[in-house]
């Protein structure tokens, strides 16, 4: 249907800096020297003026802003107040003196991510930047403009039905119901939906209801304020705040909690919501499109949905057809995403031979075009020639059991560790786990498809020879040695930071720290 490579709001990969303002040149000077060292872009400003002057200039804020308070020609609050007037989503560092609490109390009411108290701790001030970083490029990711979404495509007469539906709806702003298999490209078809909508200039924000715990979903939505619980150190705008004037993507909407169901309708009906432990509501005036790949008029039957919502949500209903009922369109999406693949790689395009193609015609495609996608992005790294043949495909598309063996190619050697992150982000996105970028960034040139088939091939047959033995703690050395391959892998891609290192992977500083001790890791450098 649609391509789908990995979004990245700067193909340029290059981060935008990190700006300082301060009249206090020794400050300048350390944070600039901290940031330098953790390979963070900078630059420095002695004054309110001349920051808004750059805005004005260039148009594109920094990736931070770190703001004194009390300056010559400005005071920080006052540029907070500007900087937010123009850019809301850019994170904003208020610095101040222990004594200036009043101050920080009106920079956070003012839209501060954070305030950083003079004198500081450096290692703090640069764990407190990067977690700025972090939140813009969140908010980059989430508001990324619908002119960097890649084309649609399909020639099958049930595609063509879906983008006469688009036509039609181009000049309306109705809530639309998307359904469709896993993998079918639902999110493709909402982005074309805004993009050919009167809110097409507005923004464009995604969220997968399904892949949020339910504990997190709420905010996520809905935003939260400091102090509304633990770890909410912060005022954070939710979903519904970001899509303002634009267009919200409910994914999975069949899997949202049922007393979420509730504050859903309820902004639905009248675009009035509360943050998360918020006493004043929010309005907001976004359009809604909802997908999802199960039954909702049997959920609502069966009293796990709605059937209030599901009339508020389920105006127009648009079902996406499964590749299965559009395989004259695989010989034009598998070209689209040798090509797509190559370009990410920074490889040659591949061919593919007409008898290639027939022997994809004849697979099922249970995960759609996100399959058939993986599959193009194995084939461009694992095919031996220049023009891939059928007996290059991977062995899942083999008809037979003779074929699976002719298709099978010689595995090179791996490093295990950089393997193993690699591996478990192909499987992530097979399963619509979480979004994984480009294969170009998710690793080293050195690391390929191949190389993670080998590391679970090896796993699996070391898993196979330990159970075969009278051992009875084959959980514990596997465990260990998964563990070791995704922390060195982690600590390689991050230059031995920990605290990165532990955020990439989704555990917390005190938890790596103590794996790699668990481990012996201290002695092998980690």
């Amino acid at each position: 249907m649609c391509s789908h490579p990995g979004s990245n709001p700067r193909p340029d990969n290059v981060m935008k800096p990190i700006w300082i303002v301060d009249d206090d040149q020794s400050i300048r000077f350390v944070l600039e020297k901290a940031l330098l060292r953790e390979q963070l872009p900078s630059r420095s400003f002695t004054n309110a003026r001349d920051v808004l002057n750059a805005l004005t200039d260039d148009d594109k804020p920094p990736q931070v802003l770190v703001s004194d308070i009390r300056m010559p020609g400005g005071s920080g609050l006052d540029l907070l107040d500007k900087v937010k007037a123009k850019f809301p989503g850019l994170p904003v560092i208020i610095m101040t003196a222990y004594s200036d609490l009043d101050s920080a109390v009106s920079a956070f009411q003012g839209g501060a991510f954070e305030y950083l108290p003079k004198p500081f701790d450096i290692p703090k001030a640069v764990e407190l930047i990067r977690r700025a970083v972090a939140e813009s490029q969140r908010e980059e990711v989430n508001e990324v403009q619908v002119v960097e979404t890649p084309e649609m495509l399909g020639q099958a007469p049930a595609m063509q039905d879906v983008f006469r539906a688009i036509g039609r709806l181009s000049q309306s702003n109705v809530t639309v119901m998307i359904t469709g298999e896993s993998g079918s490209g639902k999110e493709l078809v909402a982005r074309a939906l805004h993009k050919h909508s009167p809110r097409a200039k507005g923004p464009f924000v995604a969220i997968n209801t399904a892949a949020i715990p339910k504990d997190l979903l709420e905010s996520e939505l809905f935003g939260h304020e400091r102090g509304a619980f633990t770890g909410a150190q912060t005022m954070r705008r939710g979903r519904f705040e970001q899509a303002d004037g634009g267009t919200l993507f409910l994914d999975e909407i069949g899997d949202m909690p049922f007393d979420l169901q509730t504050r859903l309708l309820r902004v639905l009906s009248d675009g009035h919501f509360y943050r998360v432990g918020g006493h004043s509501a929010v309005k907001t005036n976004v359009r809604v499109i909802a997908a999802t790949h199960q039954n909702l008029e049997q959920r609502v039957k069966d009293g796990v949905f709605r059937e209030d919502l599901y009339h508020r949500l389920n105006v127009i209903r648009l079902r996406l057809p499964a590749l299965r009922e559009r395989l004259e369109d695989i010989p034009m999406l598998t070209r689209h995403f040798l090509l797509m693949s190559a370009r990410q790689l920074g490889v040659e395009p591949k061919r593919i031979s007409d008898t290639a193609l027939q022997w994809l015609g004849k697979f099922a495609f249970p995960g759609n075009v996100r399959q058939l996608e993986n599959i193009c992005h194995w084939l461009t790294v694992m095919a031996p020639a220049q023009v891939i043949e059928a007996k290059d495909l991977p062995p899942e598309v083999a008809v037979s059991e003779s074929e699976v063996e002719a298709s099978k190619v010689p595995l090179a050697p791996v490093d295990n560790a950089q393997a193993a992150l690699h591996s478990i982000a192909i499987h992530a996105q097979a399963a619509d786990v979480m979004p994984v970028t480009d294969l170009a960034s998710a690793t080293t040139a050195s690391v390929t498809a191949a190389a993670c088939l080998a590391w679970e091939q090896g796993l699996t047959a070391d898993a196979a020879a330990l159970l075969a033995t009278e051992r009875t703690d084959v959980w514990d050395v596997l465990t260990a040695r998964f563990e070791t391959c995704l922390i060195q892998a982690a600590l390689a891609a991050t230059k031995g930071r920990r605290i990165e290192a532990a955020q990439k992977l989704g555990i917390g500083r005190n938890t790596i720290t103590r794996k790699i001790q668990e481990l012996g890791l201290e002695d092998k450098g980690a």
